[in-house]
């Protein structure tokens, strides 16, 4: 099940939920994007057309509303030969010039969310969407033995690129260590 834990800075938690609609409104209040799609029946290892084929509508929805231009899917597996490094390349906080919108098709991940005065950490998993805007400070754990498959949507891909603050303010918050 979905979750959201809110942190103080100090790392006091004030707040934790797994109710879709008090996530949407808590994080609505920092300018994230958080919905829930209906899961859809997809064969194991589904290429890249058939996942963007059973979301076509909803991904359609989104590209009319906010201009992405581009979208494909990615997949991670425990097995990916470069998923320790793509683990820790996210796990510092960062910016993006652009939103990262992930939509899980299947599995899940630690999106670390940080404002003025508050942390948000989201455990999302099957059938969520997020939408982080630009410049948000963020970090995103996989964690150890990552299994998920994500739609992503972008204004443009090649601007998606990780501005690391120097803060190190992830190594204080719990990663994501699925049972």
């Amino acid at each position: 099940m979905t979750q959201l834990t809110v942190y103080t800075l100090d790392g006091e938690p004030v707040l934790e939920t797994e109710e879709p609609a008090r996530i949407a409104g808590a994080l609505a209040t920092i300018g994230v994007r958080f919905e829930q799609w209906p899961s859809r029946a997809l064969p194991a290892g589904a290429a890249q057309q058939a996942v963007l084929a059973a979301f076509a509508s909803e991904v359609g929805r989104l590209k009319a509303e906010n201009g992405y231009r581009a979208v494909d899917v990615i997949r991670m597996t425990p097995d990916h030969p470069e998923c320790g490094t793509l683990r820790s390349k996210f796990l510092s906080e960062h910016r993006h010039s652009e939103d990262e919108v992930r939509f899980f098709v299947e599995g899940e991940g630690l999106f670390t969310l940080r404002d003025e005065d508050r942390v948000y950490a989201v455990l999302c998993r099957e059938g969520d969407l997020i939408s982080v805007p630009a410049g948000m400070r963020h970090w995103f754990d996989m964690g150890p033995s990552p299994r998920f498959t994500a739609i992503r949507l972008f204004v443009d891909p090649a601007g998606w690129v990780a501005n690391f603050t120097g803060d190190a303010i992830a190594d204080r918050f719990p990663r994501h260590e699925p049972a």
